[in-house]
């Protein structure tokens, strides 16, 4: 697949399926390849763009990473690509950049789906916050070791950069993201806020984020956690296409 310059950024892309353009964000540590479970379903729908963000994958870290810069890297790769507006659906980390665009960038966004969005750092559970305050790249390559050896193998950083990356996104968890309530009363995109009931963050975080941005839709997945875009896909799909339309 090919690589487009966003920011003085060499980004790595794949695109898959045909039909009106989704942007398909992936999350914290994954990559293009990690979201195959929705990039599958959607395709048949879609023309599914995934752009692999700064640190991420086959994309180099520039140097500082959050989520606004994250932010404004999809925003210019979506005018590298001459794409004017899209639907959008993000996980996680890439769920969090879809309140961003929501926020900034309204006029690209036809429709969004963030799934296990946070709004803000305080959102995680105590459970969560605790992992990742003891995490180390040894546990992150336990938990998630497809992600890490993907990224080990393909980072133009080089295999020996990983703990540095990981060092700077278990700051980003910890310590971001800080958007308000104010700041969703500002999104005035048509919403799905979609979550699991055991998700990273509280039900109560999600429910208000829902609250905040008005207009928007909540659905809950029960009986799942934060693997639901791997393990439940065919639920997670279902809604948001649903929602976004074809």
């Amino acid at each position: 697949m090919p690589n487009i310059e966003v920011n003085g950024l060499d980004t790595y892309y794949e695109v898959h399926g045909d039909g009106p353009p989704l942007m398909l964000l992936h999350g914290g540590f994954g990559n293009a390849p990690s979201m195959a479970p929705m990039t599958d379903i959607l395709s048949k729908h879609y023309k599914v763009y995934l752009p692999e963000r700064r640190g991420h994958g086959h994309t180099a870290d520039p140097g500082e990473i959050t989520y606004e810069l994250m932010a404004e890297d999809t925003a210019g790769f979506m005018a590298a690509m001459g794409i004017e507006k899209a639907r959008i659906a993000g996980y996680s980390d890439g769920a969090i950049i879809c309140l961003y665009l929501g926020m900034r960038h309204p006029q690209i966004v036809e429709k969004m789906a963030p799934v296990s969005a946070n709004f803000h750092w305080n959102g995680l559970t105590e459970h969560m916050r605790a992992v990742f305050e003891k995490s180390t790249p040894e546990a992150m390559a336990a938990i998630l070791p497809e992600e890490v050896k993907y990224h080990r193998e393909n980072s133009p950083d080089g295999p020996d950069r990983f703990p540095i990356f990981f060092a700077k996104m278990q700051k980003l968890f910890l310590t971001e993201p800080n958007l308000t309530l104010a700041d969703l009363a500002g999104i005035k995109v048509p919403t799905l806020v979609l979550a699991a009931d055991r998700d990273l963050m509280t039900i109560e975080h999600t429910v208000a984020m829902h609250r905040a941005i008005e207009g928007s839709q909540l659905c809950v997945i029960p009986g799942a956690n934060h693997a639901l875009v791997f393990v439940r896909a065919e639920e997670v799909c279902a809604a948001v296409l649903r929602f976004l339309g074809t």
